[in-house]
């Protein structure tokens, strides 16, 4: 073979090579626009259902798309498109209201119309009280283990939708709160940590429907909070098994 036969060859095969890693960073981008994007957990607001360290795929056809649904929140349209409305209960990753460059992920409690208040402690939809049982105790990990567990109430919404949440402390400012009256075309949304949680009831405010990204799907891994995804060395003794490909829901 000659040096130029060589040389060519090698060219047709970089060319390739090229051709190859292109696509695959197409068919990437195209699945995380439209199909599924990648989640972490950086706070305890929604212990015990999501933990710091856990990693999730969101679904970004659940509602349909919005700018905050494309690559860098360009602003190709306005409102959404093929739009499918959220369900009550639904964990759903947003855009914060006064900061839409921030990624919020709140449990979705109350839809356009409702009148959302708490009562010492109790949630209240439309001027009923969700029904709210003892169901154990939760022991935070990393820099929410104040070394005491958390008496842990399972929440019934009235579509039957089932999930725990956390009471850290009696009497909280989220423990009381005003009615509120979640306007057309926005949501309510709260944490399950509800006395750790910067939500509907705080500054967050209602959340547009253009602002949801994405309902929240399987966690698909999940590590310890205070390890590092990359120190692969630790995943033998530091990978939470038991919530590898779970609910990110429930």
């Amino acid at each position: 073979m000659s040096v130029s036969e060589n040389t060519k060859k090698k060219e047709s095969a970089l060319g390739e090579n090229i051709k190859v890693i292109v696509q695959a960073l197409i068919l990437a981008l195209v699945i995380r626009t439209f199909l599924f994007q990648p989640f972490s957990i950086p706070s305890g607001s929604m212990m015990p259902t999501l933990l710091v360290g856990d990693y999730m795929f969101v679904s970004k056809f659940a509602y349909g798309y919005s700018t905050y649904s494309l690559p860098f929140s360009f602003n190709l349209f306005k409102g959404r498109i093929w739009a499918s409305q959220p369900k009550r209960g639904d964990v759903v990753v947003f855009r914060l209201p006064s900061d839409p460059n921030v990624d919020y992920v709140k449990r979705l409690i109350g839809l356009p119309g409702d009148t959302i208040q708490m009562k010492d402690g109790v949630l209240y939809i439309n001027g009923k009280a969700v029904p709210k049982v003892p169901d154990g105790t939760f022991q935070p990990t990393g820099r929410y283990d104040t070394g005491q567990p958390v008496k842990v109430f399972k929440e019934t919404l009235p579509d039957g939708v089932s999930y725990d949440t956390l009471d850290l402390t009696p009497d909280s400012p989220g423990d009381n709160t005003r009615e509120f009256h979640v306007p057309p075309g926005h949501y309510f949304m709260m944490g399950d940590n509800r006395d750790n949680s910067l939500d509907s009831r705080f500054d967050v405010g209602y959340v547009p429907f253009e602002n949801l990204v994405g309902r929240a799907n399987i966690i698909f891994f999940s590590i310890r909070d205070d390890v590092s995804p990359l120190e692969f060395w630790k995943w033998p003794s530091d990978l939470r098994f038991d919530r590898l490909f779970t609910s990110a829901e429930h």
